[in-house]
This record gives C-alpha cells, sequence and structure tokens, in this order.
C-alpha cells in the first residue's frame, strides 16, 4: 500500500514533468489504472474490520434444525436478506446440505448441522 505522502509526490511530479499517466506508471512500476484512480480520489480508503451482518444467527440455526429441507432463497425470502447472506451465514454455522435432484426421495440427503 502506498501511503498519501507517496501519492501526493508522484502527482506533484506527473503535472511538474508533464507526463502521462502511462508514463508515470511506467516510471514509477504501478499500474496505470492506481495512477488514474489517485487522480479522481487521492485519499487511503479505510477499510471495514468487520463484516456486517443482519441476520440472526441463532434463529438461523432454529429454523434450520425445524426445517432442513428449505431452500436458501425461501430462507433469504424469511429473513430478509439475500440468498448468498444465507449461504455465508450457513457456512459460519458450519451448515452443509446438497440436494440432489437426480437421486429418489429416500435416498436424498438430510440436512445435517455439524458441530463448531
Amino acid at each position: 500500500m502506498y501511503t498519501l505522502q507517496m501519492r501526493k509526490k508522484l502527482l506533484k511530479i506527473k503535472v511538474e514533468e508533464k507526463l502521462s499517466i502511462r508514463k508515470v506508471a511506467k516510471r514509477f512500476g504501478i499500474s496505470p489504472t492506481t495512477v488514474f484512480k489517485w487522480t479522481k480520489e487521492i485519499e487511503v480508503k479505510i477499510r471495514r474490520t468487520k463484516r456486517a451482518r443482519k441476520i440472526d444467527m441463532e434463529s438461523l440455526k432454529k429454523d434450520v434444525e425445524e426445517n432442513p429441507d428449505k431452500y436458501q432463497y425461501e430462507r433469504a425470502d424469511k429473513f430478509g436478506v439475500s440468498q448468498r447472506g444465507i449461504g455465508y451465514a450457513l457456512k459460519r454455522l458450519c451448515v452443509s446440505y446438497k440436494k440432489n435432484t437426480k437421486a429418489s426421495k429416500s435416498r436424498r440427503g438430510k440436512a445435517y448441522y455439524l458441530p463448531e
């Protein structure tokens, strides 16, 4: 990661020497896309340290135990989140279930909960 001071210095050289973005990138060994982004916004972006979670994990765990055959999109509708969000939450709970539609109902796997 490049410091704010270095970014400013690099852009100052670009302006003083009237260099193109490609020439500056080649001279300093960085991507032209990076230099272009710095001309638009030079400040360092702060990243989240913790992911936002809208899903109550205890409710999801209870729902999995009560309704093991529900699809992710059904759970997503119930909890008001995206299907992918449910997928990530189930992964955090160590819940694994793959429906095999080609197998008969008696041979299909049941949802199971793997303890942490």
